[in-house]
């Protein structure tokens, strides 16, 4: 399983902004992984930045920001959005992270929802745990979504 190109395929994938677990686990069963198969590889792709962006992600704006000025641009959106996107939490942290990431929708998923977490301060252990919970329901979702389509389709 984990060696194959399909596999490496879905799990590296999963690991990229924007695309994460909603674009690997289609590849990953075009690929010709099964169904748990690319589920799993995706949700591990996807979940391995998690702790790193919430550990480093305001230091590395606030860095780039002052390092690099024609960043600053870039950097303010990132923030901006993130504020935003935090506002709808709220005091519901854990559960708002949860389904933030979970509902698989444009603009959320766990590297927005990492960026989040990092500007609400929350704690990695308390985030991840979240995060990873968000992730499993995005997964069963978007696995149930290409199940679906592609049984319609045949």
């Amino acid at each position: 399983m984990i060696f194959s190109k399909a596999a490496l395929r879905t799990l590296l994938i999963a690991m990229v902004p924007v695309v994460e677990l909603r674009g690997a686990i289609p590849v990953g069963l075009a690929g010709g992984l099964d169904y748990w198969e690319a589920l799993v590889l995706a949700i591990i792709g996807n979940v391995l930045p998690v702790p790193l962006i919430i550990l480093f992600a305001q230091r590395l704006l606030k860095w780039l920001s002052k390092t690099f000025t024609f960043m600053r641009k870039f950097t303010d959106f990132v923030q901006n959005r993130a504020v935003a996107k935090a506002k709808n939490i709220g005091k519901f942290q854990f559960l708002g992270i949860m389904l933030f990431v979970g509902i698989p929708l444009p603009g959320t998923g766990a590297w927005t929802g990492s960026l989040v977490a990092a500007v609400l301060e929350m704690p990695l252990k308390r985030a991840l745990p979240a995060i990873f919970l968000g992730l499993i329901l995005a997964g069963l979702i978007v696995t149930g979504v290409s199940y679906s389509a592609i049984w319609a389709l045949t």
